[in-house]
């Protein structure tokens, strides 16, 4: 049995679905409850990845766990040893933690303490581990769903920064394999796109995709500061417009893990673009 943390995100219900398709029993945790999937050989348990006494249940009979932070859980908390300690007292043999590529390029980053603290903990953790290291998620264009698809307009600051952003898909089955093969315990993945891509050229692409113009407008450090702070810790909204503003060139690389786990290229922002159009008509 497989237990994943996170399992409504764009990580997560994609992973849900991979590990699901390969027969695996699959416990989804979930702070809501789920009614509306039916995915067989999946059973959603409504937890807390931030109280690991909620999880306790989501655990019993796993042998792997997905872990995966969000929200307020990226700066505050539990301690991680809370949390794997449930894990390691449940018989979890196998850990696959999703950092943030941040954690080796600014080691001193108090935006993402919390995550290195948590990659501290499952290096100690005792049996298999995997740590992913994710870049600049594609998915993160869904902050501009809305103004696409009433004024076709995307605001975004560092309009002409390129990173290569990740198709969250591409994580989930990179978690996929890890969970499930041999091969890839103790590796630390830094996983990425294929191109590097700014906002401005996302705007294109989205343009491109829907067959109509989308203007550019470019936000001030301190408009876009504002936005991001209303759905995430001003810390990690800080850290974030660091790395997108002026990125070290170590966070302009492109990894070939990807590729090398799943043994195809990483997925573009055009084609995550194209799967997900609909949210921008």
């Amino acid at each position: 049995m497989i237990t994943v943390t996170g399992a409504t995100g764009n990580i997560g219900r994609t992973l849900v679905e991979l590990l699901a398709e390969a027969g695996e029993e699959v416990v989804a945790v979930s702070r809501r409850p789920q009614t509306a999937h039916s995915v067989p050989g999946v059973r959603w348990v409504r937890a807390d990845t931030g109280n690991a006494g909620s999880l306790r249940p989501a655990l019993d009979g796993a042998r792997a766990l997905f872990l995966l932070l969000g929200g307020e859980l990226n700066s505050r908390g539990e301690a991680p040893e809370a949390l794997l300690g449930a894990a390691a007292a449940a018989g979890v043999e196998r850990l696959v933690l999703v950092s943030s590529q941040v954690s080796a390029t600014r080691p001193e980053a108090l935006s993402h303490a919390r995550l290195r603290e948590f990659e501290a903990a499952v290096r100690a953790f005792g049996g298999d581990f995997t740590i992913l290291r994710p870049g600049g998620f594609a998915s993160n264009a869904f902050a501009w769903a809305e103004t696409v698809r009433t004024r076709r307009t995307v605001f975004a600051p560092f309009g002409d920064v390129a990173l290569p952003v990740v198709d969250p898909a591409d994580i989930a089955a990179v978690a996929a394999a890890a969970l499930r093969e041999d091969g890839h315990a103790g590796r630390t993945y830094e996983l990425t796109g294929p191109e590097l891509i700014s906002p401005r050229q996302q705007a294109k692409t989205l343009a491109g995709a829907l067959g109509e113009a989308v203007a550019f407008v470019e936000l001030s450090h301190a408009q876009a500061l504002e936005r991001m702070t209303r759905f995430m810790p001003e810390q990690v909204a800080t850290g974030t417009l660091e790395v997108l503003g002026a990125p070290l060139p170590s966070e302009q690389r492109i990894s070939a893990d990807v590729e090398t786990v799943l043994h195809r290229p990483a997925g573009s922002f055009g084609r995550w673009a194209a799967r997900n159009l609909a949210a921008f008509r």
